[in-house]
């Protein structure tokens, strides 16, 4: 997570008075997955397979355990584009993006990333 990301994602947790954001995927979008982001109050509310925790400067991710094949060591950033912010995932498991960013598709032959 770079750092502009860290600090947008930390507002927003204060804003929704959150512990944590929960970094999952959804099969939807143009390109077969989307990313699907959810403040919550901390680890327990989160998903029932358990997650992984990952803290960025004080900035708590977490990272759905179904979900970590797809998207193991991508980087999260905060990009402004014109007049619009928006964070970028940048996704070493995606063989292919949308024109809009907001979903990937993956190779079936790529390795899980592991741990």
């Amino acid at each position: 997570m770079t750092q502009a990301a860290q600090r947008h994602v930390r507002r927003q947790l204060d804003k929704e008075g959150a512990g944590a954001l929960l970094l999952g995927i959804t099969e939807s979008g143009c390109n077969g997955y989307m990313y699907e982001l959810r403040y919550v109050a901390d680890e327990a509310e989160s998903v029932p397979g358990g997650v992984r925790t990952f803290d960025f400067d004080g900035v708590t991710v977490l990272v759905d355990n179904a979900d970590w094949p797809l998207v193991g060591g991508t980087e999260i950033d905060y990009v402004t584009e014109g007049l619009n912010a928006v964070l970028k995932f940048r996704n070493p498991n995606a063989s292919g993006e949308c024109g809009c960013g907001e979903s990937f598709s993956v190779d079936p032959a790529n390795p899980d990333p592991g741990p």
